[in-house]
């Protein structure tokens, strides 16, 4: 039987874009937000666009959720792929807006990109080299990727930063641990390099 990807829709995701990606790559997708559908699934994709607090918040509100995506992905060993702030919620927390409580998956938290040069734009928005850290496993390779985002992670332990990225001083590009994995770039609007990356994380066995 074909794999099924669970992409989380919870109201707080260029979902459809995302979707076509994985398709594009020969996924069979489920949108959901049913936790059993979660519970059952061979791999999840959570996406993520906007503020931390109102897409922790969205996720949250789906009664049992969040309790499926831990019992699917931190027990049952599941690949995990969060996209843009869907790998922010990994954090313990965001510092947008408030302090908002993350998933508690990678150890740090999302704070503001902080502007040192005028010439530094924020948010940090186009392409971009993601190079990579010696702990960046088999589905990241070096390339240029799409970013968007105002907000980075600030990870606490150097040993789950995967890549980084540089503007105006280094920013983290994703972050991994065990089967979780968390890019702060688009994939899915990342072209060929995107495409590709989605393509090693179906084929990803951690």
């Amino acid at each position: 039987m074909a794999e099924r990807t669970a992409l989380i829709d919870y109201g707080a995701g260029n979902l459809h874009s995302v979707e076509n990606a994985l398709r594009t790559v020969g996924a069979s997708v489920d949108v959901t937000a049913d936790p059993d559908t979660v519970r059952t699934a061979d791999r999840i994709v959570l996406p993520g666009v906007g503020s931390f607090r109102a897409c922790a918040q969205g996720l949250r509100a789906i009664p049992g959720l969040v309790e499926a995506m831990e019992e699917r992905v931190e027990v049952g060993g599941a690949p995990f792929l969060g996209v843009c702030v869907g790998m922010q919620l990994l954090a313990d927390r965001g510092l947008e807006h408030g302090t908002t409580p993350g998933l508690g998956w990678i150890a740090g938290e999302v704070r503001a990109i902080e502007q040192t040069d005028p010439a530094i734009k924020v948010p940090h928005m186009g392409w971009n080299d993601v190079a990579l850290t010696a702990h960046a496993g088999p589905v990241l390779k070096e390339g240029e990727a799409y970013f968007l985002h105002s907000f980075h992670f600030a990870a606490e332990n150097p040993a789950q930063i995967a890549a980084m990225t540089d503007h105006g001083g280094g920013l983290v590009a994703a972050v991994a641990r065990d089967n979780v994995l968390g890019v702060q770039f688009h994939p899915e609007k990342s072209q060929a390099y995107g495409l590709a990356l989605l393509a090693r994380f179906l084929e990803w066995r951690p």
